[in-house]
């Protein structure tokens, strides 16, 4: 069981990071179009071409699906290491409703990873669904495809609203993969606290409000 909570906790910090420079590039976004459309495609070729991003690029899809597997094995260990509801349950006096829902908002993040790789990696790596153009300096018109995605209120809806799950999974997450690794110094616990809520808001916040900039351009 340690060594499941080990992996899942090294998995959330090196996505906790790659969530950071994930965030940064699609700053670019909420620039005016005509400089938005270069950067941004110009960006995502040089990931692309680039040999140590590509390494980088599958550390990433291997923690996923680790942090994934883990995670849903040690929730059914847990659910069935406790099959019987009590009349009287106090465990919520111990631990937060985030902590106790872990499940529940750990499948709401795989439901949005999933929409997500579907309508970009998908699309844009594996050259599923309508083919992607080029803009005018040769690149693969990464910006279109997110364009043209956050045009449709749905889709922009459903971006925003799963930042809450993914905030929320954040906050905890964070704090908890430190704990796993065993920080347990008192005054570093509650500087971390505050860390881990500013680092979720800005995540959550900064993911769930550029679909929403887009769509009024």
């Amino acid at each position: 069981m340690y060594f499941k909570k080990t992996i899942i906790a090294l998995t959330g910090l090196f996505l906790c990071l790659f969530l950071v420079v994930h965030l940064s590039a699609n700053a670019i976004l909420v620039l005016p179009e005509e400089t938005a459309r270069g950067l941004y495609n110009a960006y995502s070729t040089a990931l692309r071409e680039s040999p140590l991003i590509k390494v980088v690029a599958y550390l990433l899809y291997l923690s996923i699906v680790l942090h994934v597997v883990y995670a849903l094995v040690i929730t059914l260990k847990n659910r069935r290491a406790k099959p019987q509801r009590y009349a009287v349950n106090r465990h919520g006096e111990n631990s937060s409703w985030t902590s106790q829902n872990m499940g529940l908002i750990g499948t709401m993040v795989l439901l949005f990873l999933v929409v997500h790789l579907a309508n970009f990696w998908a699309r844009i790596k594996l050259g599923m669904g309508d083919p992607v153009g080029t803009d005018v300096q040769g690149n693969v018109d990464v910006y279109d495809v997110t364009y043209t995605l956050f045009q449709n209120i749905y889709f922009v809806l459903f971006y925003t609203l799963l930042m809450i799950p993914l905030g929320l999974h954040l906050h905890h997450g964070l704090k908890s993969a430190f704990k796993t690794l065993g920080f347990y110094h008192r005054r570093g616990l509650r500087i971390l606290a505050k860390v881990s809520l500013v680092y979720a808001l800005v995540m959550a916040v900064g993911f769930g409000v550029i679909p929403l900039i887009v769509f009024l351009k």
